[in-house]
């Protein structure tokens, strides 16, 4: 029998999607892929935290409450790229503007997706993942819910750092309904090939400065 999240029925997935085997192996790959990241980027967080502590003073993490896997809560964390008090509003603002980042770090962070550094620990302490939908603000996922043919189908897999449709550019202020069709083509054909070939594909965006 289908489940129901903030109201609304939740479709089961494809059986293979579903083994436990499966997600055992993903949950493997993701603890053992993000602890070796998180020693690899030791040095560069620590250049980054460092930065940003200079910039803006002290705050340098931030945390934001988020909808994961079966509709939990969680602290997502981030470096904190943007002034204090914008981001205490950022819970219910969708986007926000250039003028309310804490400096050019904070830009160059944001742009180049390296304020998502610290959420190698929410994928070790198993809030995420590295690859899946996107998690969203409660406040948001409430609205969407309602307005967003099967957006709720993401809580049914683990959230992540990266995603389908955000290597397909869909991030910051895009269609969310384009963004909804590709998290759900991502739970409907979910691998660890496909985790591979999104990670790698994010990478090279973030090489290219473009983000992820």
């Amino acid at each position: 029998s289908a489940r129901h999240l903030h109201g609304y029925a939740l479709i089961p997935m494809r059986p293979v999607a579903q083994r436990r085997p499966y997600w055992l192996a993903k949950r493997a790959a993701d603890v053992t892929a993000a602890s070796l990241a998180l020693v690899v980027a030791a040095p560069l967080l620590a250049l980054c935290l460092l930065a940003v502590r200079l910039e803006g003073g002290p705050g340098v993490l931030f945390r934001q409450r988020r909808v994961g896997m079966d509709g939990r809560h969680f602290d997502m964390l981030k470096i904190r790229t943007l002034k204090p008090t914008t981001a205490h509003d950022s819970a219910t603002q969708w986007t926000v503007s250039e003028s309310r980042l804490s400096g050019p770090i904070g830009g160059f962070l944001r742009k180049t997706s390296l304020d998502e550094l610290p959420q190698l620990w929410n994928v070790i302490t198993g809030d995420m993942s590295l690859v899946g939908p996107r998690p969203e603000r409660p406040f948001f996922v409430d609205q969407f819910s309602r307005q967003i043919d099967r957006y709720g189908q993401r809580h049914r897999v683990p959230v992540g750092i990266t995603g389908w449709a955000q290597v397909h550019g869909l991030r910051g202020d895009t269609s969310l309904d384009e963004r909804a069709r590709l998290d759900n083509y991502y739970i409907d054909e979910w691998s660890l090939w496909l985790d591979v070939k999104i990670i790698l594909r994010t990478i090279g965006c973030v090489l290219r400065l473009g983000g992820a």
